[in-house]
């Protein structure tokens, strides 16, 4: 009986020593009791959930009151106080950036700038996150803000899955099993017999079907793209690139349409997307330094706070590309693309809109007494029409800390990085 034992537990521990590393959720649906309890659910909660809702639920794993940024973590929690900014700086932004209103005078007028405008207000009651006030739907369509979560975008049982290779594959809601995620720099290559997750959990259709999980949305698209397995990062020395990728209908703005599709029709969005930059802009994005300066060059241009998508789906090539080291740097071709993300984060961030830089300013940066550039401060004597409220510590972080001394004094908006109307 004792050598039966023996033999069973040396057998489960070579199968564990073979088995893939994985994460909580392994590129697909997570452990069930993770999420849900049969028993002891959240009271007044859905789906048998332990919290008392779906973004709550998500957050009880990937919000954390850190003092530096920390791997999954999108959103600080609790929310730093007056003066202290958000500490996550993940590629799609801090959800804490919700909470953190700001008031202003400018020219004799007070201003407003409230959390709310800062990006996508998914709810999360147990976070503070409510329903957003100004708009009853999805801008440029008809998904309730109501019903925004988590799950709106992501998939939390994961079932959309890659076969088949980083090359060339296929992506299907059923099949081969997932073995990790397909994310990262680092993930596993798929084969015949195995899979991994679609970045980032993200829904997607397939095949011409529609992800059904999620009633108001219909994902017609997948999101095609590859993060650093280090992406939680500051970016005051280096910084880190997400590698966006499009291979015919399946493009970032497309996929982003799936909630915003109005924002895409003639009258409505005015500002091309998924389109190739030309020869012209891709040629400026890449000589472009700052605000002046022109000297820069294709293989050292790629500005993380302007990011394009590659004309490529070959997710081998884009890891090559997802990096933190700034060991690639190459700027855009003439075939490569305009996205949504070029100028939004697609969780939230420090400024209106969920932008990557203040669009409400005049400049970006401005000088001390020495002339040298600083991020503009309520405590560092700028104007109120350039700090908006925030501290120097607030706007550098959310520059996700690059100093501005990489930009020069009196910086303009980042729009110029394409169009050089500075």
């Amino acid at each position: 009986m004792n050598s039966c034992r023996i033999l069973f537990v040396l057998a489960a521990a070579a199968a564990l020593s073979i088995a893939p590393a994985a994460a909580f959720h392994s590129g697909g649906a997570a452990e069930c009791g993770g999420c849900h309890s049969m028993h002891e659910p959240a009271p007044g909660g859905d789906y048998l959930l332990t919290r008392i809702d779906s973004s709550s639920m998500c957050l009880s794993c990937h919000a954390a009151a850190d003092t530096a940024p920390s791997r999954y973590h999108v959103m600080t929690y609790p929310v730093p106080g007056s003066g202290l900014p958000p500490v996550e700086q993940t590629p799609g932004g801090d959800f804490a950036w919700l909470l953190k209103s700001y008031t202003f005078t400018v020219r004799g007028t007070t201003q407003t700038e409230l959390g709310q405008t800062h990006g996508h207000n998914v709810i999360a009651a147990d976070y503070g996150l409510t329903v957003d006030t100004d708009f009853a739907t999805a801008p440029g369509g008809t998904y309730s803000s109501s019903e925004l979560g988590c799950q709106s975008c992501h998939d939390q049982h994961g079932r959309l899955r890659r076969l088949g290779g980083d090359t060339t594959y296929t992506f299907a809601h059923s099949g081969a099993p997932i073995i990790g995620s397909g994310s990262y720099d680092t993930s596993v290559v798929p084969t015949d017999t195995t899979a991994v997750g679609a970045y980032r959990l993200l829904r997607g259709g397939v095949l011409g079907s529609v992800d059904d999980e999620q009633p108001g949305v219909t994902y017609s698209n997948v999101f095609l793209a590859i993060v650093p397995s280090t992406y939680n990062r500051v970016e005051s020395v280096t910084q880190t690139r997400t590698a966006y990728g499009a291979a015919g209908t399946d493009t970032v703005g497309n996929w982003c349409a799936s909630c915003h599709p109005g924002m895409h029709s003639s009258g409505n969005y005015v500002h091309p997307v998924d389109q190739s930059l030309g020869t012209n802009v891709a040629n400026h994005y890449n000589s472009y330094v700052s605000t002046g300066d022109m000297t820069g060059s294709s293989s050292t241009s790629f500005l993380s706070l302007v990011p394009f998508s590659e004309d490529t789906g070959d997710l081998a090539t884009l890891k090559t590309h997802a990096l933190i080291t700034d060991a690639y740097l190459d700027g855009p071709t003439a075939t490569d693309k305009v996205t949504c993300l070029s100028c939004h984060r697609a969780h939230a961030s420090g400024f209106v809109d969920a932008l990557r830089w203040n669009y409400e300013s005049d400049f970006l940066t401005v000088a001390d007494s020495g002339g040298t550039p600083i991020w503009p401060g309520i405590d560092n004597g700028a104007d109120a029409s350039y700090h908006r409220g925030r501290t120097e510590l607030e706007m550098r972080t959310a520059y996700y800390s690059r100093p501005a001394t990489l930009f020069g004094a009196y910086q303009r908006a980042l729009c110029n990085k394409c169009h050089g109307k500075d």
